[in-house]
Protein backbone atom coordinates (compact mmCIF):
# COMPACT_ATOMS: atom_id res chain seq x y z
CA UNK A 1 0.00 0.00 0.00
CA UNK A 2 1.38 3.33 -1.02
CA UNK A 3 0.67 6.25 1.26
CA UNK A 4 0.63 9.85 0.36
CA UNK A 5 3.88 10.35 2.27
CA UNK A 6 5.72 8.14 -0.23
CA UNK A 7 4.91 10.49 -3.11
CA UNK A 8 7.16 13.37 -3.96
CA UNK A 9 5.98 16.67 -2.63
CA UNK A 10 6.13 18.31 -6.03
CA UNK A 11 3.64 15.78 -7.39
CA UNK A 12 0.94 16.67 -4.84
CA UNK A 13 -1.95 18.50 -6.41
CA UNK A 14 -2.12 21.87 -4.79
CA UNK A 15 -5.16 24.01 -5.39
CA UNK A 16 -5.17 27.59 -4.17
CA UNK A 17 -7.53 28.31 -1.31
CA UNK A 18 -9.44 31.02 -3.17
CA UNK A 19 -9.87 28.69 -6.18
CA UNK A 20 -11.35 25.93 -4.01
CA UNK A 21 -13.93 28.23 -2.43
CA UNK A 22 -14.55 30.31 -5.57
CA UNK A 23 -13.35 33.43 -3.74
CA UNK A 24 -10.88 36.10 -4.61
CA UNK A 25 -8.93 38.72 -2.79
CA UNK A 26 -11.15 41.41 -4.29
CA UNK A 27 -14.42 39.81 -3.14
CA UNK A 28 -13.86 38.30 0.33
CA UNK A 29 -16.64 36.80 2.46
CA UNK A 30 -18.47 39.63 4.25
CA UNK A 31 -17.75 39.41 7.96
CA UNK A 32 -20.75 39.58 10.24
CA UNK A 33 -20.06 42.18 12.94
CA UNK A 34 -20.11 40.83 16.48
CA UNK A 35 -20.59 42.76 19.70
CA UNK A 36 -20.73 41.80 23.35
CA UNK A 37 -23.57 43.29 25.38
CA UNK A 38 -24.04 43.35 29.14
CA UNK A 39 -27.50 42.04 30.07
CA UNK A 40 -27.64 44.23 33.20
CA UNK A 41 -26.75 47.72 31.99
CA UNK A 42 -26.64 47.39 28.20
CA UNK A 43 -22.99 48.39 27.80
CA UNK A 44 -21.30 47.20 24.58
CA UNK A 45 -17.73 45.99 24.17
CA UNK A 46 -15.73 44.53 21.29
CA UNK A 47 -14.46 41.55 23.26
CA UNK A 48 -15.65 39.30 26.04
CA UNK A 49 -15.03 40.13 29.70
CA UNK A 50 -16.02 38.06 32.69
CA UNK A 51 -17.01 41.22 34.52
CA UNK A 52 -18.74 44.22 32.99
CA UNK A 53 -16.52 47.30 33.05
CA UNK A 54 -19.55 49.58 33.31
CA UNK A 55 -21.77 48.15 36.06
CA UNK A 56 -19.37 45.63 37.61
CA UNK A 57 -21.69 42.59 37.39
CA UNK A 58 -20.16 39.17 36.71
CA UNK A 59 -21.09 36.79 33.86
CA UNK A 60 -23.62 39.14 32.30
CA UNK A 61 -21.89 39.76 28.93
CA UNK A 62 -23.26 37.79 25.96
CA UNK A 63 -22.16 37.71 22.34
CA UNK A 64 -24.54 39.08 19.74
CA UNK A 65 -24.21 39.04 15.96
CA UNK A 66 -25.48 42.16 14.25
CA UNK A 67 -25.90 41.60 10.52
CA UNK A 68 -26.53 45.05 9.15
CA UNK A 69 -26.31 47.12 6.05
CA UNK A 70 -23.13 48.26 4.36
CA UNK A 71 -21.08 50.83 6.15
CA UNK A 72 -20.11 54.16 4.63
CA UNK A 73 -16.76 52.89 3.31
CA UNK A 74 -18.42 49.96 1.54
CA UNK A 75 -21.02 52.26 0.03
CA UNK A 76 -18.29 54.56 -1.19
CA UNK A 77 -16.52 51.65 -2.92
CA UNK A 78 -19.72 50.31 -4.49
CA UNK A 79 -19.29 52.48 -7.58
CA UNK A 80 -22.33 54.74 -7.05
CA UNK A 81 -21.35 58.32 -8.00
CA UNK A 82 -21.96 60.90 -5.31
CA UNK A 83 -23.50 63.30 -7.83
CA UNK A 84 -26.38 60.93 -8.52
CA UNK A 85 -27.55 60.99 -4.88
CA UNK A 86 -30.16 63.54 -3.74
CA UNK A 87 -30.25 65.52 -0.52
CA UNK A 88 -33.05 64.29 1.75
CA UNK A 89 -33.13 67.22 4.17
CA UNK A 90 -35.42 70.22 3.77
CA UNK A 91 -35.66 73.69 5.30
CA UNK A 92 -37.49 73.74 8.59
CA UNK A 93 -39.76 76.54 7.35
CA UNK A 94 -41.10 74.23 4.62
CA UNK A 95 -41.94 71.33 6.94
CA UNK A 96 -45.64 70.60 7.16
CA UNK A 97 -46.89 72.34 10.29
CA UNK A 98 -50.22 70.57 10.46
CA UNK A 99 -51.26 70.17 14.09
CA UNK A 100 -51.72 66.52 15.03
CA UNK A 101 -55.07 65.75 16.61
CA UNK A 102 -54.55 64.05 19.96
CA UNK A 103 -56.50 60.92 20.81
CA UNK A 104 -58.42 60.88 24.07
CA UNK A 105 -57.58 57.92 26.29
CA UNK A 106 -61.02 57.85 27.93
CA UNK A 107 -59.62 59.13 31.24
CA UNK A 108 -59.18 62.80 32.01
CA UNK A 109 -56.45 61.98 34.52
CA UNK A 110 -54.51 59.95 31.95
CA UNK A 111 -54.98 62.67 29.34
CA UNK A 112 -53.64 65.23 31.82
CA UNK A 113 -50.48 63.22 32.41
CA UNK A 114 -49.97 62.67 28.67
CA UNK A 115 -50.29 66.41 28.01
CA UNK A 116 -53.79 66.35 26.52
CA UNK A 117 -54.04 62.87 25.02
CA UNK A 118 -52.11 60.42 22.87
CA UNK A 119 -50.14 61.91 19.98
CA UNK A 120 -50.41 59.84 16.76
CA UNK A 121 -47.14 58.08 16.04
CA UNK A 122 -45.85 58.43 19.60
CA UNK A 123 -44.29 55.70 21.74
CA UNK A 124 -45.36 55.63 25.40
CA UNK A 125 -43.74 53.49 28.10
CA UNK A 126 -45.62 52.82 31.35
CA UNK A 127 -44.00 50.96 34.24
CA UNK A 128 -44.88 50.01 37.78
CA UNK A 129 -44.72 47.32 40.44
CA UNK A 130 -46.40 43.96 39.75
CA UNK A 131 -50.12 44.05 40.55
CA UNK A 132 -50.27 47.85 40.78
CA UNK A 133 -52.90 48.07 38.00
CA UNK A 134 -51.04 48.77 34.75
CA UNK A 135 -52.93 46.18 32.70
CA UNK A 136 -56.21 47.16 34.32
CA UNK A 137 -55.75 50.82 33.46
CA UNK A 138 -54.75 50.12 29.86
CA UNK A 139 -57.53 47.58 29.27
CA UNK A 140 -60.13 50.04 30.55
CA UNK A 141 -58.60 52.82 28.48
CA UNK A 142 -58.46 50.60 25.38
CA UNK A 143 -62.15 49.75 25.80
CA UNK A 144 -63.04 53.44 26.01
CA UNK A 145 -60.91 54.38 22.98
CA UNK A 146 -62.27 51.48 20.93
CA UNK A 147 -65.73 53.04 20.97
CA UNK A 148 -64.65 55.40 18.18
CA UNK A 149 -61.24 54.15 16.97
CA UNK A 150 -59.51 50.91 16.03
CA UNK A 151 -57.44 49.67 18.98
CA UNK A 152 -55.18 46.60 19.10
CA UNK A 153 -54.36 45.00 22.45
CA UNK A 154 -51.38 42.62 22.21
CA UNK A 155 -51.22 40.30 25.21
CA UNK A 156 -47.78 38.70 25.45
CA UNK A 157 -48.16 37.39 29.01
CA UNK A 158 -51.78 36.20 29.14
CA UNK A 159 -53.92 34.11 26.85
CA UNK A 160 -56.86 35.58 25.01
CA UNK A 161 -59.32 33.81 27.33
CA UNK A 162 -57.63 35.25 30.43
CA UNK A 163 -57.78 38.79 29.02
CA UNK A 164 -61.45 38.35 28.14
CA UNK A 165 -62.24 37.21 31.72
CA UNK A 166 -60.57 40.34 33.09
CA UNK A 167 -62.35 42.48 30.50
CA UNK A 168 -65.73 41.11 31.58
CA UNK A 169 -64.92 41.73 35.24
CA UNK A 170 -64.21 45.37 34.38
CA UNK A 171 -67.70 45.71 32.85
CA UNK A 172 -66.45 45.66 29.27
CA UNK A 173 -68.76 47.15 26.64
CA UNK A 174 -69.26 46.35 22.99
CA UNK A 175 -66.45 48.04 21.08
CA UNK A 176 -63.97 47.64 18.22
CA UNK A 177 -61.18 46.38 20.44
CA UNK A 178 -58.97 43.78 18.73
CA UNK A 179 -57.16 41.21 20.91
CA UNK A 180 -53.99 39.43 19.80
CA UNK A 181 -52.16 37.02 22.13
CA UNK A 182 -48.67 36.62 20.65
CA UNK A 183 -45.00 36.99 21.61
CA UNK A 184 -43.33 36.75 18.17
CA UNK A 185 -42.24 40.21 17.06
CA UNK A 186 -42.57 39.44 13.33
CA UNK A 187 -46.20 38.36 13.71
CA UNK A 188 -47.01 41.43 15.80
CA UNK A 189 -45.46 43.77 13.24
CA UNK A 190 -47.38 42.01 10.47
CA UNK A 191 -50.63 42.43 12.40
CA UNK A 192 -49.91 46.12 12.90
CA UNK A 193 -49.28 46.61 9.20
CA UNK A 194 -52.49 44.80 8.21
CA UNK A 195 -54.79 46.36 10.80
CA UNK A 196 -53.22 49.86 10.97
CA UNK A 197 -54.89 50.71 14.29
CA UNK A 198 -54.98 54.18 15.79
CA UNK A 199 -53.66 52.84 19.12
CA UNK A 200 -51.75 49.65 19.94
CA UNK A 201 -50.99 48.37 23.46
CA UNK A 202 -48.11 45.93 24.01
CA UNK A 203 -48.35 44.10 27.34
CA UNK A 204 -45.48 43.70 27.93
CA UNK A 205 -42.31 44.63 26.04
CA UNK A 206 -40.16 42.22 28.10
CA UNK A 207 -42.20 39.24 26.84
CA UNK A 208 -41.63 39.88 23.11
CA UNK A 209 -39.11 37.80 21.21
CA UNK A 210 -37.19 38.61 18.03
CA UNK A 211 -36.22 35.38 16.23
CA UNK A 212 -33.23 37.07 14.60
CA UNK A 213 -31.51 37.41 17.97
CA UNK A 214 -30.00 34.52 19.88
CA UNK A 215 -30.68 35.96 23.34
CA UNK A 216 -33.74 35.10 25.40
CA UNK A 217 -36.84 37.25 25.77
CA UNK A 218 -36.47 40.03 28.32
CA UNK A 219 -32.73 40.49 27.78
CA UNK A 220 -31.25 43.89 27.02
CA UNK A 221 -30.76 43.19 23.31
CA UNK A 222 -34.27 41.77 22.89
CA UNK A 223 -35.94 44.71 24.65
CA UNK A 224 -33.93 47.25 22.69
CA UNK A 225 -34.45 45.69 19.25
CA UNK A 226 -38.15 45.03 19.78
CA UNK A 227 -38.73 48.59 20.97
CA UNK A 228 -36.80 50.01 18.01
CA UNK A 229 -38.88 47.95 15.57
CA UNK A 230 -42.12 49.13 17.18
CA UNK A 231 -40.90 52.71 17.10
CA UNK A 232 -40.23 52.50 13.35
CA UNK A 233 -43.68 51.19 12.54
CA UNK A 234 -45.30 53.75 14.86
CA UNK A 235 -43.66 56.63 12.98
CA UNK A 236 -44.41 55.12 9.56
CA UNK A 237 -48.16 54.63 9.96
CA UNK A 238 -48.79 57.14 12.79
CA UNK A 239 -49.97 54.54 15.28
CA UNK A 240 -49.74 55.50 18.94
CA UNK A 241 -48.10 52.54 20.72
CA UNK A 242 -48.18 52.05 24.50
CA UNK A 243 -45.56 49.70 25.97
CA UNK A 244 -45.89 48.08 29.39
CA UNK A 245 -42.52 47.68 31.11
CA UNK A 246 -41.47 45.69 34.15
CA UNK A 247 -39.55 47.23 37.04
CA UNK A 248 -36.58 45.91 38.96
CA UNK A 249 -36.44 45.29 42.70
CA UNK A 250 -35.04 48.81 43.10
CA UNK A 251 -38.16 50.24 41.44
CA UNK A 252 -36.44 51.24 38.18
CA UNK A 253 -37.70 50.30 34.74
CA UNK A 254 -36.15 47.01 33.68
CA UNK A 255 -33.91 47.00 30.63
CA UNK A 256 -31.31 49.48 29.44
CA UNK A 257 -31.62 53.23 29.82
CA UNK A 258 -31.67 53.45 26.03
CA UNK A 259 -35.26 52.20 26.22
CA UNK A 260 -36.28 55.35 28.10
CA UNK A 261 -34.39 57.51 25.59
CA UNK A 262 -36.09 55.71 22.71
CA UNK A 263 -39.68 56.39 23.72
CA UNK A 264 -41.45 59.75 23.68
CA UNK A 265 -43.16 59.49 27.07
CA UNK A 266 -42.29 57.57 30.25
CA UNK A 267 -45.05 57.07 32.82
CA UNK A 268 -44.72 55.43 36.23
CA UNK A 269 -47.67 53.91 38.08
CA UNK A 270 -47.19 54.11 41.85
CA UNK A 271 -49.19 53.12 44.87
CA UNK A 272 -49.14 51.66 48.34
CA UNK A 273 -50.42 48.13 48.79
CA UNK A 274 -52.10 49.27 52.01
CA UNK A 275 -53.96 52.13 50.26
CA UNK A 276 -56.49 52.10 47.45
CA UNK A 277 -55.29 55.16 45.53
CA UNK A 278 -52.78 55.02 42.66
CA UNK A 279 -50.55 57.79 41.34
CA UNK A 280 -49.62 58.11 37.66
CA UNK A 281 -46.58 60.32 37.02
CA UNK A 282 -44.95 61.54 33.81
CA UNK A 283 -41.19 61.22 34.23
CA UNK A 284 -40.49 62.15 30.61
CA UNK A 285 -42.84 63.74 28.08
CA UNK A 286 -41.89 65.26 24.75
CA UNK A 287 -45.43 66.53 24.19
CA UNK A 288 -46.38 67.86 27.61
CA UNK A 289 -45.28 68.84 31.09
CA UNK A 290 -43.01 66.48 33.01
CA UNK A 291 -43.78 65.28 36.53
CA UNK A 292 -47.49 65.69 35.86
CA UNK A 293 -49.68 63.73 38.28
CA UNK A 294 -52.87 61.72 37.83
CA UNK A 295 -54.73 60.14 40.74
CA UNK A 296 -56.84 56.97 40.57
CA UNK A 297 -58.57 54.75 43.10
CA UNK A 298 -58.65 50.97 42.81
CA UNK A 299 -62.09 49.48 43.37
CA UNK A 300 -63.81 46.19 42.66
CA UNK A 301 -64.96 47.36 39.22
CA UNK A 302 -61.50 48.65 38.28
CA UNK A 303 -59.72 51.99 38.45
CA UNK A 304 -61.75 55.14 39.08
CA UNK A 305 -60.20 58.55 38.46
CA UNK A 306 -60.13 61.12 41.28
CA UNK A 307 -60.94 64.62 40.04
CA UNK A 308 -60.22 66.34 43.38
CA UNK A 309 -57.12 64.57 44.78
CA UNK A 310 -56.71 67.06 47.64
CA UNK A 311 -59.48 65.14 49.41
CA UNK A 312 -57.10 62.18 49.79
CA UNK A 313 -54.22 64.12 51.35
CA UNK A 314 -55.92 66.91 53.29
CA UNK A 315 -58.33 67.03 56.23
CA UNK A 316 -59.57 70.08 58.10
CA UNK A 317 -58.74 68.65 61.52
CA UNK A 318 -56.37 70.62 63.72
CA UNK A 319 -53.99 68.95 66.14
CA UNK A 320 -50.56 69.45 67.61
CA UNK A 321 -47.83 68.73 65.08
CA UNK A 322 -50.01 69.05 61.95
CA UNK A 323 -49.50 71.69 59.25
CA UNK A 324 -50.80 72.21 55.71
CA UNK A 325 -48.79 72.89 52.56
CA UNK A 326 -49.51 73.20 48.83
CA UNK A 327 -47.33 70.88 46.72
CA UNK A 328 -47.11 71.22 42.95
CA UNK A 329 -46.90 68.09 40.80
CA UNK A 330 -46.45 69.31 37.25
CA UNK A 331 -49.35 71.69 36.60
CA UNK A 332 -51.47 70.33 39.46
CA UNK A 333 -51.55 71.77 42.97
CA UNK A 334 -52.28 69.51 45.93
CA UNK A 335 -53.01 70.56 49.50
CA UNK A 336 -51.28 68.07 51.79
CA UNK A 337 -51.17 67.58 55.54
CA UNK A 338 -47.80 67.12 57.24
CA UNK A 339 -47.54 65.31 60.58
CA UNK A 340 -44.64 65.68 63.01
CA UNK A 341 -43.96 64.11 66.40
CA UNK A 342 -41.16 65.36 68.64
CA UNK A 343 -40.54 63.40 71.83
CA UNK A 344 -37.70 63.16 74.33
CA UNK A 345 -35.15 60.39 74.10
CA UNK A 346 -32.92 58.65 76.60
CA UNK A 347 -30.33 57.64 74.01
CA UNK A 348 -27.26 59.65 73.10
CA UNK A 349 -28.20 59.62 69.43
CA UNK A 350 -31.82 60.64 68.77
CA UNK A 351 -33.81 58.91 66.11
CA UNK A 352 -35.07 60.69 62.95
CA UNK A 353 -37.63 58.98 60.72
CA UNK A 354 -39.32 60.48 57.66
CA UNK A 355 -42.07 59.02 55.48
CA UNK A 356 -42.72 60.77 52.20
CA UNK A 357 -39.85 63.24 52.75
CA UNK A 358 -36.14 62.65 52.32
CA UNK A 359 -34.43 61.98 55.64
CA UNK A 360 -31.44 64.23 54.89
CA UNK A 361 -33.84 67.08 54.26
CA UNK A 362 -35.38 66.53 57.69
CA UNK A 363 -31.92 66.65 59.28
CA UNK A 364 -31.20 69.94 57.53
CA UNK A 365 -34.44 71.57 58.74
CA UNK A 366 -33.84 70.37 62.29
CA UNK A 367 -30.35 71.90 62.23
CA UNK A 368 -31.69 75.25 60.99
CA UNK A 369 -34.36 75.33 63.70
CA UNK A 370 -31.83 74.55 66.43
CA UNK A 371 -29.35 77.13 65.18
CA UNK A 372 -31.63 80.08 64.39
CA UNK A 373 -34.54 79.51 66.80
CA UNK A 374 -32.67 78.05 69.78
CA UNK A 375 -34.68 74.83 69.95
CA UNK A 376 -32.79 71.96 71.62
CA UNK A 377 -33.92 69.40 69.05
CA UNK A 378 -30.71 67.39 69.32
CA UNK A 379 -32.09 65.79 72.50
CA UNK A 380 -35.39 64.76 70.95
CA UNK A 381 -36.58 62.06 68.57
CA UNK A 382 -38.36 63.41 65.53
CA UNK A 383 -40.84 61.56 63.30
CA UNK A 384 -42.26 63.12 60.14
CA UNK A 385 -44.89 61.76 57.76
CA UNK A 386 -46.87 62.98 54.76
CA UNK A 387 -50.57 62.13 54.96
CA UNK A 388 -51.92 59.75 52.36
CA UNK A 389 -48.59 58.19 51.41
CA UNK A 390 -47.65 60.97 48.97
CA UNK A 391 -43.97 61.73 48.39
CA UNK A 392 -43.11 65.43 48.55
CA UNK A 393 -39.75 66.27 46.99
CA UNK A 394 -39.96 70.00 46.26
CA UNK A 395 -38.34 72.54 48.66
CA UNK A 396 -41.56 74.59 48.93
CA UNK A 397 -42.62 72.25 51.77
CA UNK A 398 -39.73 73.31 54.06
CA UNK A 399 -41.76 75.95 55.91
CA UNK A 400 -44.64 73.53 56.53
CA UNK A 401 -42.22 70.88 57.84
CA UNK A 402 -40.60 73.38 60.19
CA UNK A 403 -43.99 74.60 61.46
CA UNK A 404 -45.17 71.05 62.18
CA UNK A 405 -41.96 70.30 64.11
CA UNK A 406 -42.22 73.49 66.21
CA UNK A 407 -45.93 72.83 66.83
CA UNK A 408 -45.17 69.39 68.26
CA UNK A 409 -42.11 70.60 70.17
CA UNK A 410 -43.93 73.55 71.82
CA UNK A 411 -47.14 71.52 72.30
CA UNK A 412 -49.27 74.10 70.51
CA UNK A 413 -51.77 73.82 67.68
CA UNK A 414 -51.58 75.71 64.42
CA UNK A 415 -54.72 77.79 63.78
CA UNK A 416 -57.16 76.27 61.31
CA UNK A 417 -57.26 77.64 57.78
CA UNK A 418 -53.52 78.40 57.63
CA UNK A 419 -51.30 77.17 54.81
CA UNK A 420 -47.50 77.52 54.73
CA UNK A 421 -45.45 77.85 51.54
CA UNK A 422 -41.72 78.56 51.41
CA UNK A 423 -38.21 77.20 51.00
CA UNK A 424 -35.92 77.31 54.02
CA UNK A 425 -32.31 78.38 53.56
CA UNK A 426 -29.38 77.37 55.74
CA UNK A 427 -29.16 80.90 57.10
CA UNK A 428 -32.73 80.77 58.38
CA UNK A 429 -34.09 82.90 55.54
CA UNK A 430 -37.18 82.11 53.49
CA UNK A 431 -36.60 81.82 49.76
CA UNK A 432 -39.23 82.38 47.04
CA UNK A 433 -40.82 79.37 45.35
CA UNK A 434 -42.29 78.86 41.90
CA UNK A 435 -45.95 78.72 40.87
CA UNK A 436 -46.99 80.73 43.91
CA UNK A 437 -50.14 82.11 42.25
CA UNK A 438 -51.31 78.62 41.37
CA UNK A 439 -50.68 77.37 44.91
CA UNK A 440 -52.64 80.24 46.47
CA UNK A 441 -55.59 79.69 44.15
CA UNK A 442 -55.81 76.04 45.23
CA UNK A 443 -55.61 77.05 48.90
CA UNK A 444 -58.35 79.64 48.41
CA UNK A 445 -60.56 77.09 46.62
CA UNK A 446 -60.37 74.75 49.63
CA UNK A 447 -61.37 77.52 52.05
CA UNK A 448 -58.04 78.58 53.62
CA UNK A 449 -58.05 82.05 55.16
CA UNK A 450 -54.32 82.69 55.76
CA UNK A 451 -51.17 81.91 53.82
CA UNK A 452 -47.62 82.41 55.15
CA UNK A 453 -45.28 82.97 52.20
CA UNK A 454 -41.77 84.39 51.67
CA UNK A 455 -41.23 88.04 50.87
CA UNK A 456 -40.52 89.25 47.32
CA UNK A 457 -42.42 86.36 45.78
CA UNK A 458 -44.15 88.45 43.13
CA UNK A 459 -47.50 88.65 44.96
CA UNK A 460 -49.11 92.00 45.78
CA UNK A 461 -50.87 91.66 49.12
CA UNK A 462 -52.99 94.80 48.53
CA UNK A 463 -54.36 93.58 45.19
CA UNK A 464 -55.14 90.06 46.40
CA UNK A 465 -58.64 89.08 45.24
CA UNK A 466 -58.70 85.44 46.40
CA UNK A 467 -60.22 86.05 49.84
CA UNK A 468 -56.91 84.94 51.33
CA UNK A 469 -54.85 86.92 53.80
CA UNK A 470 -51.19 86.81 52.81
CA UNK A 471 -48.51 87.04 55.52
CA UNK A 472 -45.03 87.68 54.11
CA UNK A 473 -41.98 86.78 56.19
CA UNK A 474 -38.27 87.02 55.52
CA UNK A 475 -36.95 84.48 58.05
CA UNK A 476 -38.06 81.34 59.82
CA UNK A 477 -38.65 82.95 63.23
CA UNK A 478 -41.10 85.56 61.94
CA UNK A 479 -42.86 82.97 59.80
CA UNK A 480 -43.38 80.54 62.71
CA UNK A 481 -44.60 83.28 65.03
CA UNK A 482 -47.02 84.52 62.36
CA UNK A 483 -48.27 81.00 61.67
CA UNK A 484 -48.74 79.76 65.24
CA UNK A 485 -49.94 83.04 66.69
CA UNK A 486 -49.09 85.60 69.27
CA UNK A 487 -49.08 83.10 72.16
CA UNK A 488 -45.73 81.66 71.13
CA UNK A 489 -44.01 85.03 71.54
CA UNK A 490 -44.22 84.64 75.32
CA UNK A 491 -42.38 81.32 75.16
CA UNK A 492 -38.62 81.08 74.90
CA UNK A 493 -37.46 80.26 71.35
Amino acid sequence: MISILDKPLNRLKRTPLFKQSNLSLHNPVPRIPTSYICQSCGAQTRQYFGRCTSCGDWNTILEQKNPGSLNRKQKKNSGIPLESLQCRSEPITQVNNQILQRLSSGYRELDRVLGGGLVPGSLVLIGGDPGIGKSTLLLQSATAMAQDSDVLYVSAEESAQQVRMRWQRLNGKECKLQLFAETDLDLILEELELLKPAVAIIDSIQALNDANLSSTAGSVSQVRECSAALQRIAKQQETAIILVGHVTKEGMLAGPKVLEHLVDTVLTFEGDRFASHRLLRAVKNRYGATYELGVFEMRGEGLIEINNPSELFYTEETAKGISSIVACEGTRSLVVNLQALVSGTTYASPRRTATGVETNRLHQILAVLEKHMGLALSRYDCYLAVAGGLEVEEPAADLGIAAAIVSSYKDVTLPGGTVLIGELGLGGQLRPVGQIQQRLQEASRLGFKRAVIPKNNGINCLSNDMNLRLIESSNISNAIISAIGEDIQDQEL
